[in-house]
C-alpha cells in the first residue's frame, strides 16, 4: 500500500546536503527524499524508544505498581504450577 505524501521545503546546512548528495550517488538511497524519509524515520523511531524506556524506568520505581505486579504474579503461580506438571506427565 502506498502511503501518502506531502511535498514541504527544508532549509538544511551545506554540508548536510552535501553529505545526502554523496550517499545517494554511492547508492545508499536512491534519491534525497527517500534518504530524508530513512534517516527522519529512524530518529523518531528512537524517540520513541527514550519514551518507552523512561515509562519502564518508572514503573520500576512506582511503588503502587510494583505491588501489584507482586499480586499477579501471586495469582498466577497456581496456574504456571499446574501448566508445569501437565508438561513434565506429557514428556
Amino acid at each position: 500500500m502506498e502511503q501518502q505524501t506531502v511535498r514541504t521545503t527544508l532549509t538544511l546546512p551545506k554540508d548536510l546536503l552535501e553529505a545526502t548528495d554523496k550517499a545517494v550517488q554511492s547508492g545508499k538511497a536512491r534519491s534525497r527524499n527517500e534518504f530524508v524519509t530513512r534517516t527522519l524515520r529512524r530518529e523518531l523511531a528512537a524517540q520513541k524508544r527514550t519514551e518507552i524506556d523512561a515509562a519502564l524506568a518508572e514503573m520500576a520505581n512506582d511503588v503502587e505498581y510494583q505491588a501489584e505486579v507482586l499480586q499477579m504474579e501471586a495469582e498466577f503461580a497456581p496456574a504456571q504450577w499446574e501448566a508445569l506438571k501437565l508438561k513434565e506427565t506429557s514428556e
